[in-house]
């Protein structure tokens, strides 16, 4: 009797590959290693040789998460030939017209397509519009590689839920949902996730189900997070605080904790995209889901003004100015600076003419002078600032005092911007703002 995938992959007859190697990637590739035969796969070579020394680019994993691993890691295309079954894990950007930029997964179907061979797998991991497998990958597979996808290869669907900086959410204890292009594939998808996945899968009734499943995950979240930040700016205008209009409001059973905020990052400030624009091609415009990335897409530029204008209300001069802005990644205790909408707040308040300095312990220098062309400081100035915005809440800015941010500032009239709220009961003389 033939083997199915499944017990291929159990016995290494068969071998898998993990095209992408990034927060999503390597964490996969890492975990499915311990159990079967995998080959990594990234484009780049730099990326690829530290991962080689157990040293993750992303900084998210430790060494020893490399350690009895059945891995090799390479960016040899060539490679990829001698694996049966793909996972793609590659990011999915838009571009500066928020419209879906499939470049990155195009190119890795091409890739993948040259070396698929009758009875191969390939399932994506990264996150699309509904229909986008099928329409738009599976042509390149086919086109590239000379094969039928269904008689001569099987195609599966299994989005992402990493959340990065996350150690309790991870691969092991988050319910996987998988998908295939038919029931045989399906079975065999669901059973080797499972090899890693403790919590279990869900299995998707179609590869359309399960994209559209995880699309509409961080659509929900970012819908929410708009509300309340349009909330924020209503109850700023009324004179309130909104963080206790929330904790008063949470006091109800079933009342959505979500708080205001910049929505950055990689998923919740970009999947809605995909989504709308989908929604256009079909003749359907997204009311709702459009309004919500309207809002919290301008909240930095909102930042901005609102600190220039507490600013001008002690009658400071912005062109005299400088601001220093405390954090810059997309959330806190991370490493990653991908789509930041910190970058926003510092633009808003370049345009005043007035002097910036950046502060973040997480981020690399390098990327975010390659990324956006700012230099961090190794350190502030002492008593050198008009205005400090905690931007972003890492543990080491959690626990200072007044003082400490009195140390910070060019005289007794300085200004406080606290984007989360951290220190709202806490700031008694200097001036104080959050969302």
């Amino acid at each position: 009797m033939t083997m199915g995938m499944h017990e291929r992959l159990l016995a290494k007859d068969a071998t898998m590959s993990v095209v992408g190697l990034g927060y999503v990637g390597l964490p996969i590739a890492l975990a499915f290693a311990k159990h079967l035969k995998v080959i990594g796969f990234d484009i780049n070579a730099e990326r690829v040789a530290l991962m080689k020394q157990q040293i993750d680019p992303s900084e998210e994993l430790e060494a020893a998460d490399f350690d009895g691993c059945d891995i090799t890691f390479t960016a040899d295309p060539e490679d990829l030939k001698n694996a049966q079954f793909h996972i793609v894990a590659v990011p999915t950007p838009i571009n500066p017209s928020n419209q879906p930029d499939l470049t990155p997964l195009l190119s890795a179907s091409r890739t993948v397509g040259q070396a698929l061979k009758m009875g191969d797998y390939v399932v994506y991991e990264s996150t699309v519009y509904p229909g986008c497998t099928e329409d738009d990958c599976v042509p390149v597979l086919e086109k590239v590689s000379g094969l039928k996808f269904g008689p001569d290869f099987k195609v599966g669907y299994s989005p992402e839920r990493i959340n990065p900086g996350d150690k309790v959410n991870t691969i092991e204890t988050i319910v996987k949902v998988v998908s295939g292009s038919d029931e045989e594939s399906l079975d065999a998808i669901a059973r080797t996730y499972e090899l890693v996945v403790k919590a279990g899968t869900h299995r998707a009734s179609s590869i359309k189900v399960a994209e559209a499943s995880k699309i509409i995950e961080n659509t929900q979240r970012d819908v929410n997070i708009a509300l309340v930040n349009e909330l924020s700016i209503i109850f700023d205008r009324i004179g309130i605080n909104t963080y206790e209009v929330l904790e008063a409001a949470g006091t109800k059973w079933n009342f959505l904790k979500f708080s205001p905020g910049l929505v950055g990052g990689h998923c919740i400030g970009i999947d809605p995209y995909y989504l709308t624009w989908k929604s256009s091609k079909l003749g359907y415009h997204a009311r709702v889901i459009n309004s919500g990335r309207y809002v919290n897409d301008a909240m930095g530029a909102h930042v901005g003004k609102q600190t220039v204008k507490r600013m001008l209300e002690l009658g400071k001069n912005p062109l005299e100015s400088r601001v220093l802005v405390m954090g810059l990644t997309f959330k806190e205790d991370v490493a990653d600076i991908r789509n930041t909408k910190v970058v926003d707040v510092i633009h808003e308040l370049q345009s005043y003419n007035i002097e910036v300095d950046v502060v973040d312990p997480m981020a690399s220098p390098t990327e975010v002078k390659r990324e956006y062309d700012l230099t961090l400081k190794e350190a502030p100035d002492a008593g050198a600032y008009d205005a400090v915005i905690i931007a972003v809440n890492h543990a080491p800015y959690r626990n200072m005092s007044e003082t400490d941010f009195e140390a910070l500032m060019r005289d007794e009239k300085g200004v406080l911007i606290d984007l989360k709220g951290l220190y709202r009961n806490s700031i008694k003389r200097l001036t104080y703002w959050s969302l």
